[in-house]
């Protein structure tokens, strides 16, 4: 050990009085630096839960790429006309969404934020995100916007006819 330093402590009295039975009084100072290295040897040092939280981060990616893998092979065993659309959507709202789009065949922003009473640029920002992933996993999205006249409706989102279940 190297150079001492001098430190107090308050501990409970009755702590105070198992130690005067228990350790001699020439040993106390030992015992208690004792039990403080021990203590202290029981508690990881900040470096190695920086490294530990370094290595659960790794294992996050990686995770999160199995689970990707394993989605993508999900879809991809999925006959084309059967791919669930619920698949893309990750809260209650989308599947919100996703439901009214199925039962309406198709619907606009405005209506979709009407019927679910929410914003109407929140629902966008849904759809578009939709789109996304299912683009990136299907290589086609499965949800998209039409600027024409279409069913009695213009300017709205709809299911791509191939991917909606039979």
């Amino acid at each position: 050990m190297g150079k001492m330093t001098v430190i107090s402590a308050k501990i409970p009295e009755d702590v105070y009085k198992e130690l005067i039975l228990r350790v001699p009084e020439g040993e106390r100072s030992n015992f208690i630096r004792d039990a403080i290295v021990e203590k202290l040897q029981s508690i990881p040092r900040p470096d190695k839960i920086m490294e530990l939280e370094q290595k659960i981060s790794k294992l996050d990616v990686s995770l999160s790429e199995i689970r990707k893998s394993l989605a993508d092979l999900e879809i991809l065993t999925y006959e084309r006309g059967k791919i669930n659309p619920h698949t893309f959507c990750i809260d209650g709202l989308d599947h919100k969404i996703m439901d009214h789009l199925l039962q309406h065949r198709g619907a606009t922003t405005t209506e979709l934020a009407e019927t679910l009473e929410t914003n109407r640029w929140l629902i966008l920002n849904r759809l578009r995100k939709i789109e996304k992933r299912s683009r990136k996993q299907l290589g086609e999205p499965i949800v998209e916007y039409h600027n024409e006249m279409r069913f009695g409706k213009r300017k709205a989102w709809w299911i791509a006819q191939q991917f909606i279940e039979t």
